[in-house]
């Protein structure tokens, strides 16, 4: 059982981050040594041979289990939604939170087809976030209470947890936080989102230039620039990344907005991010270049960019199949298989 993870101040947070466990070392090795020796030629399964040796890394034991996979969909708005900087009206997020206690969204059908149990959260809905081009967008109260929805989100038992969002405006926050945190132009970070282009797009990309502009010129670090310039889904997404490595929880990320959550860590610690994974590159153009900043390999890419942890439930499912793959092939021992010795 571990400690509640309780934060009453931003210092407690840099705490936490600061105190974040490292990988099982021998249950790594264990998964290392049996892959070698399963009945396959060594390579022969790509990447799908990674995953049983980072999953028993980070859940503590070998061999690694898939019985628990776990999501999560945390729903919020932006004030900056007000400034036409989205497709669909601030109203869709209440109704679209409706529609995921209904069962109705791709998020749903995604986790039944996968097989993951999910939880839906709505982290003040009908408060949005002030407009962060004239202000930071949360008081510290606001960001505190936002990262403790995501620290009690993840289940002590899960075996990997898959985050997910869903907020009109929220792509504008993320490219803002991202320009914040890594520089570049806003252009470069900023894309179509909901769906806006031509003068549309061309507004957005000037909200995220503003309110960068506003909220840099003093060096903020990153858990600052996450309360300027962040939201509250996208700070319960990061307190669900920090709890998961304190439970031994493995993380899927989802696409851009989650990994935008999950670079503010990033940029706090080197190795906070060693226990998730990227599930899947996301068409938004901002995405391909933080998994550039963050030397990031997603396992899928599927020209998705829906949110609501879609991706990353998919990609469990790869996850599973590591799973099987490692715990159910023989090896060469057991099956009395003649191994190809290398000739010297």
């Amino acid at each position: 059982m571990v400690k509640a993870l309780i934060v009453s101040s931003s210092d407690d947070v840099r705490a936490l981050v600061a105190a974040m466990p490292g990988p099982d070392e021998a249950a790594a090795a264990a998964a290392r040594t049996r892959e070698a020796n399963l009945t396959k030629p060594p390579g022969s399964l790509g990447r799908i041979e990674e995953f049983a040796e980072w999953l028993s890394a980070w859940q503590g034991h070998h061999p690694p289990e898939m019985a628990n996979p776990r999501a999560a969909v945390f729903c919020a708005n932006h004030g900056v939604a007000r400034l036409g900087v989205s497709a669909f009206p601030m109203e869709v997020t209440a109704q679209m939170h409706a529609n995921y206690l209904a069962g109705g969204a791709g998020f749903n059908a995604m986790c039944a087809a996968m097989g993951v149990p999910y939880a839906v959260h709505a982290l003040e809905i009908d408060s949005p976030t002030a407009d962060f081009t004239e202000g930071p967008a949360m008081t510290e109260a606001e960001l505190l209470a936002a990262l403790a929805v995501g620290l009690r989100a993840v289940p002590e038992d899960a075996s990997v947890f898959c985050p997910g969002e869903m907020g009109i405006g929220n792509t504008t926050s993320a490219a803002a936080l991202l320009c914040a945190l890594y520089g570049g132009d806003a252009a470069e970070w900023t894309g179509a989102g909901s769906g806006v282009a031509g003068a549309d797009l061309a507004r957005k990309v000037e909200v995220v230039r503003q309110g960068v502009a506003l909220h840099t010129a003093d060096s903020p670090d990153p858990l600052e620039i996450l309360r300027r310039l962040g939201g509250r889904e996208l700070a319960a997404m990061t307190g669900a990344i920090l709890a998961a490595r304190h439970l031994r929880v493995p993380v899927l990320i989802d696409g851009f907005l989650c990994s935008a959550a999950a670079a503010v860590l990033a940029a706090m610690r080197p190795d906070a991010l060693d226990h998730c994974r990227f599930s899947h590159a996301s068409a938004e153009p901002g995405h391909a270049r933080l998994m550039e900043k963050l030397g990031a390999r997603p396992i899928l890419q599927l020209d998705m960019r829906l949110g609501e942890a879609t991706g990353a439930v998919l990609a469990s499912g790869i996850l599973r199949t590591s799973v099987a793959v490692h715990t159910e092939l023989l090896t060469f021992e057991e099956a009395r298989v003649t191994r190809n010795e290398p000739v010297s």
